[in-house]
């Protein structure tokens, strides 16, 4: 069974009363395990697409089942409980808390999942080890480079310890040779057994992972 499985999924925004489909009737199926990337140029839905996949966002049509179960038409409540236990995010702009510390910063999932404060504190301190960040646990964001408020970012991803990764242009902020290593710990991520899902404008980043889902003006055209 696919751990994703998009069946005909439409997504409808208005603005100023005119409808705008920055998805057209997608289908698709990801394996847990994938290493995957979404490509397409600015406008192409693949960020609105990945916001449906990460329970971000309801679908306006069609059905989406994740780990088997029709998350379609969950409330709120519920789909959030769904990103807290399955998926961790990654974005461009980091979405780090900017006045608490890269430690606090990871505790925040578990936190909103109710984890005592001593093991959350402990599983925080272990996930910002793993990244290398054993020496930064109680730096703020601007005294981080780029390259390492990533990787808090990936340490707040994993400590929940999500079955799913989805990284939103997850370089784009950072030098080449940070954006290497970024790339490189979430191809070590799937290694592991993780599903990393990389949505990129970039053919060159895409290249590096084993699948590339085109998109363009809202529908898949290579898969």
């Amino acid at each position: 069974m696919s751990l994703i499985r998009l069946n005909h999924i439409k997504k409808t925004f208005y603005l100023e009363r005119v409808e705008v489909v920055a998805v057209k009737k997608i289908s698709l199926s990801i394996n847990g395990g994938e290493l995957v990337s979404i490509v397409g140029q600015s406008g192409s839905g693949k960020t609105t697409l990945l916001h449906v996949i990460g329970c971000l966002s309801t679908p306006t049509e069609g059905e989406y089942f994740l780990d088997g179960v029709n998350v379609s038409h969950l409330n709120d409540t519920a789909l959030s409980h769904i990103r807290n236990q399955k998926i961790g995010f990654v974005f461009q702009s980091f979405n780090l808390l900017s006045k608490t510390s890269a430690l606090h910063n990871v505790e925040l999932p578990l936190i909103y999942a109710n984890v005592p404060a001593k093991e959350r504190r402990e599983r925080a301190y272990e996930a910002l080890e793993d990244l290398g960040l054993k020496h930064r646990v109680d730096h703020f964001p601007t005294q981080l480079s780029g390259g390492e408020q990533q990787r808090v970012a990936i340490a707040r991803a994993l400590v929940s310890h999500p079955a799913i990764i989805l990284a939103d242009e997850p370089t784009g902020n950072l030098d080449s040779k940070s954006g290497e290593q970024i790339l490189e710990i979430l191809k070590e991520l799937n290694d592991k057994g993780k599903t990393v899902i990389i949505v990129t404008h970039n053919e060159s980043i895409a290249d590096k992972t084993n699948r590339i889902i085109h998109l363009k003006d809202g529908e898949v055209v290579e898969n």
